[in-house]
């Protein structure tokens, strides 16, 4: 165990408070099992590292490990925590639980054997803890750690101190807004266009633009063969046909599939494109659209498909096209603040069942959402808010 703590203690020294994450402050660490899930690069582990060493303070009753460090080879993740609780262990941060084999059944027995030892868990947003073979769903108290906002990417960048705004706020003072951004940042048409390309990650802050797009590759790539296959338990013919489908997704989005077509297509049934795209969902690979009224499940015909970031879109495509650029972010920063968002006729999108939204250029009128109450159009290309006219860039200011 010595060498566990010798390891936390080299990770914690290269730790910093110069950023933190929104979801720092929301973590309730009273809670005895807590999980964060987050797409790879989300900024998971610098999160529990920045929780032991400022929220916690560094002691020997609190212990980070990742769980493919080379102790597991030999050593169980319980029999780990029971020797931890003996000696007064009361913190347990776990890294990448989802490459431990039996991570369900284990944590239940500490979480079950150790009532005062409370523990911290990160997963690959492919993983489902509710579907590990121990019920975990009674126990945990879940968290997600989306991609970072452009609230956040100014704020990590620039050092910036910006905080984010209500819905409602955004609605009703982007005017105001507005100004009090642009008073502190210069050019925000030109940062939110640098965010699109490269700024969903944290590790933008080190990376060029082509090396920040090699980093995304190696993302998918891994979270595809690797990360998926191993919460699904996919073969690797079934991880080729996956990828095979987000190429197809991603010089099609925005788009409503075919099931059918998919199907005969990748010469695979029906059956197998739907759980495809749970999968590549649940991957943070892809976003979906579904109306309001629309009964959803596993098996259901999937509504509109986007990719999850615009980023992504960068990686996938030569030239993203620019109207998809404009809907993958918004639909992306609504969905990440969790708020519920669907798709409408005579709108882009509707939130919660009664505010419209039409997403355009700057000189986009109000026609096709003029007969709608509570409509807005959101616009591309405007620095400042105006009645309902609101500034794309704004809804980067979500969380």
């Amino acid at each position: 165990m010595n060498n566990l703590f010798e390891f936390q203690n080299n990770l914690l020294k290269s730790v910093n408070n110069h950023f933190f994450r929104f979801l720092y402050d929301k973590v309730d660490l009273k809670q005895r099992l807590i999980s964060i899930k987050g797409l790879r690069g989300s900024g998971k582990t610098t999160l529990l590292l920045q929780l032991i060493k400022y929220k916690l303070g560094v002691s020997d009753k609190i212990l980070y490990v990742t769980a493919d460090h080379p102790y597991f080879y030999s050593n169980s993740l319980f029999n780990l925590a029971s020797e931890f609780y003996n000696l007064g262990g009361k913190y347990l941060f776990i890294d990448e639980v989802h490459k431990y084999v039996n991570w369900s059944r284990e944590l239940k027995l500490i979480y079950d054997g150790f009532p005062e030892m409370k523990v911290i868990f990160t997963a690959s947003s492919a993983l489902d803890i509710y579907k590990g073979e121990s019920d975990l769903s009674r126990r945990v108290k879940p968290y997600d750690l989306p991609g970072l906002s452009f609230r956040e990417y100014l704020n990590l960048l620039d050092r910036k101190k910006f905080t984010p705004f209500s819905l409602q706020d955004i609605l009703k003072h982007s005017q105001k807004i507005s100004n009090e951004i642009i008073s502190e940042l210069n050019k925000p048409l030109y940062q939110f266009n640098k965010y699109l390309k490269k700024g969903y990650l944290p590790f933008t802050a080190e990376e060029t633009e082509d090396s920040y797009l090699e980093k995304i590759y190696n993302v998918i790539s891994i979270t595809l063969t690797s990360d998926l296959a191993l919460s699904y338990q996919l073969t690797s013919s079934d991880v080729i046909k996956i990828k095979k489908l987000l190429g197809i997704i991603a010089g099609s989005v925005p788009f409503s599939p075919n099931v059918s077509d998919l199907a005969r297509k990748m010469e695979i049934s029906r059956d197998y494109i739907k759980n495809y795209f749970v999968n590549l969902t649940e991957a943070k690979m892809i976003n979906t659209l579904e109306p309001r009224l629309k009964k959803t499940g596993a098996l259901q015909k999937p509504g509109k498909i986007f990719l999850e970031n615009t980023n992504l879109s960068y990686a996938l495509t030569e030239k993203p096209d620019t109207g998809n650029l404009r809907e993958t972010f918004f639909l992306n920063q609504i969905k990440n603040s969790k708020l519920k968002i669907y798709s409408h006729t005579s709108a882009d999108f509707m939130i919660n069942d009664d505010l419209f939204f039409e997403i355009g250029r700057k000189n986009k009128d109000t026609g096709q959402i003029k007969n709608l109450k509570n409509s807005y159009l959101v616009l591309d290309g405007i620095e400042t808010g105006f009645k309902n006219r609101i500034p794309l860039y704004l809804f980067g200011f979500l969380y």
